[in-house]
């Protein structure tokens, strides 16, 4: 009996003055997600901006630094997060914005990740198909070299086609991979703030003041 009253003061002592700390792996949300965030997308813009040094030629869609840039931001908007103390019920217009803005830079992170995928993938391909010759200081490549009005593709500042050939190959399949894994990053992120905030709802009475409030989570 004396067991079940201290539970029961325990309980509404959390339910007044405790907070619904969230956690993922033993970390507090979103700190862990953010830190993923973070490493991937200095992983991403350290790979392109090496990629960007094989060759002056290629486009940003082809070294994709930007994407690891705007994951960089997205993590430190996710630090912010955690150091205001992130609770499901927003109980200050600051945690409200940054709540929403870190749901749509993740739901965007995602749409990024997807797209620098799709043009890794396309260029991979492409360079699968491809046959180099060395035209001076250049690597010049086809995709049919029999075919006269074949597009050609010069990259510039490379005297060994085998940068191009293989080791950017290697460089476009890297890309996918981090991307993949930072698209899946920003997808648990977003899925778990929107899962935190409309799968459970707050239900009681407002009792006394407003710091003496007892609501039991549905």
């Amino acid at each position: 009996m004396m067991g079940g009253q201290k539970e029961k003061t325990g309980q509404a002592d959390r339910g007044q003055g405790g907070e619904d700390v969230h956690t993922c792996c033993g970390c507090r949300f979103p700190l862990l997600i953010a830190l993923l965030q973070l490493l991937l997308g200095v992983a991403i813009a350290v790979v392109a901006f090496i990629m960007a040094a094989t060759s002056p030629s290629l486009l940003a869609r082809e070294t994709p630094h930007w994407a690891g840039i705007i994951m960089c931001v997205v993590s430190l908007l996710g630090f912010i997060l955690y150091l205001i103390t992130y609770l499901p019920d927003e109980r200050t217009s600051m945690q409200f914005v940054a709540k929403v803005l870190y749901f749509l830079l993740c739901s965007t992170g995602v749409v990024i990740s997807v797209l620098v995928i799709a043009y890794q993938g396309h260029h991979y391909s492409q360079a699968n198909g491809f046959s180099c010759r060395e035209q001076g200081e250049d690597c010049v490549c086809t995709l049919d070299p029999m075919d006269p009005i074949a597009r050609v593709f010069r990259y510039e500042a490379v005297s060994d086609c085998a940068a191009i050939t293989d080791t950017l190959k290697l460089y476009f399949l890297l890309q996918m991979v981090l991307n993949l894994a930072q698209a899946l990053v920003c997808a648990v992120g977003a899925f778990v703030m929107w899962k935190h905030r409309y799968q459970v709802f707050f239900a009681g009475l407002q009792v006394g003041s407003p710091s003496a409030q007892h609501w039991q989570k549905v």
